[in-house]
């Protein structure tokens, strides 16, 4: 039951009631209501949340975020994401708000946070990253109670959009970056060839196992992603980047034939090393002794071939690019580009590939052009110019 009392601040309401996780007896009281009634209405709206399971107990938001991150993200999404979260919370998140408590995080106060972030230089997609680190974790305490509203909710994103330019490999540079790797060493050769055919993720491709390849179908299944960082083989293979990652995909016969001779050479070393070969790892993409090939090893080895092929120093993700534009200039839509690299939606992959497909477009109206030239203009309507 509450009790009220009138000061020349106006009238507070006092009540006790027991704290639903501590189980202990608190006071709350709240002065400054301008009539009695509007105090009783304040107090009772208070009860009501004490009975809905509303927390008063309040929390530094830095608390309350890592404990939002080990209790109810980790296992439940990509170890890169909860990677992502933290470097949010730590390099950007905490250094704004510091010491706040939980529930002073105000809407205005956020809105100024994320404007600092874009006055900063940050691209609009670095903020929407950082926000929404932030909204999810919000979100999750107004369903525990903790707070009554996300703050996050209606907040404008400011920074400029920063396009990047897709790098990829030229179609008349391929043979030459492929000959050039088969020289540096085998395994990378393989690796880096069935990125170009496949448009798989390094990670995926890492992934791959021998139960994922269907030789006789030409097919390969992809559903796992290989985490790089793992400290022993159980946290090694973890889920594709989105649902849409898991895809089925049809190979050429080339990497089939490829992949044939890939099986029968990996073979010789399981025999030759005997116990010491990785067989419980099963994997298509591995060093000599089927251990799963070091992110480490593929970037250096990647960008040592490039040199040696007097190539741009590109990113390993530009086989993925790579892969892709060969797709669109072979003629396929985009659609079929978007299924084959396991694309969230229609709208990524038209994004990404948008000018690759414009200068496409034009390159094909040239050769169409070209090989009408003479049926058009010996039409009848040109016979009298």
């Amino acid at each position: 039951m509450a009790s009220f009392k009138k000061h020349n601040t106006g009238w507070e309401y006092r009540l006790k009631y027991k704290d639903p996780i501590t189980k202990k007896f608190r006071e709350k009281s709240q002065r400054g209501f301008s009539s009695k009634p509007e105090a009783r209405k304040a107090a009772e709206e208070f009860e009501r949340k004490l009975a809905q399971g509303y927390e008063q107990t309040d929390i530094k938001l830095a608390d309350y975020l890592t404990i939002w991150i080990n209790d109810y993200k980790k296992g439940t999404v990509r170890k890169n994401t909860i990677e992502l979260h933290k470097n949010n919370v730590k390099n950007h998140i905490i250094p704004y708000f510091q010491n706040i408590m939980l529930s002073d995080v105000k809407p205005i106060m956020y809105q100024k946070f994320l404007n600092e972030l874009a006055g900063k230089g940050y691209s609009r997609r670095t903020v929407q990253i950082v926000n929404t680190t932030m909204y999810n974790a919000m979100e999750k305490a107004v369903t525990l109670g903790k707070l009554e509203k996300n703050p996050c909710n209606g907040v404008e994103i400011r920074g400029e959009k920063k396009k990047k330019s897709v790098q990829f490999i030229e179609s008349d540079d391929i043979p030459k970056f492929l000959k050039t790797s088969y020289q540096y060493g085998y395994i990378y050769w393989i690796f880096f060839k069935l990125l170009i055919e496949t448009g798989m993720r390094k990670g995926e491709a890492a992934a791959l196992k021998w139960t994922d390849v269907n030789l006789k179908e030409r097919i390969i299944r992809i559903d796992e992603t290989l985490d790089f960082q793992a400290k022993d083989k159980s946290e090694l293979f973890g889920d594709t980047k989105t649902h849409k990652s898991e895809r089925t995909i049809r190979i050429s016969q080339s990497l089939t034939n490829d992949l044939k001779y890939h099986m029968n050479w990996q073979n010789q070393n399981k025999l030759t090393l005997n116990e010491a070969y990785h067989h419980d790892l099963n994997l298509v993409l591995c060093r000599n002794d089927g251990n799963f090939m070091p992110k480490s090893s593929l970037f250096n080895a990647y960008s040592r071939i490039l040199k040696r092929a007097d190539l741009p120093t590109l990113p390993i993700h530009s086989l993925r690019h790579t892969h892709a534009v060969i797709l669109l200039e072979s003629g396929a839509d985009m659609k079929y580009v978007q299924e084959r690299l396991g694309h969230g939606s229609y709208k990524i992959t038209a994004d990404v590939y948008s000018h690759i497909s414009k200068k496409l477009e034009e390159t094909n109206m040239d050769k169409f052009e070209k090989f009408t030239n003479h049926i058009l203009n010996n039409s009848g309507a040109n016979q009298g110019h």
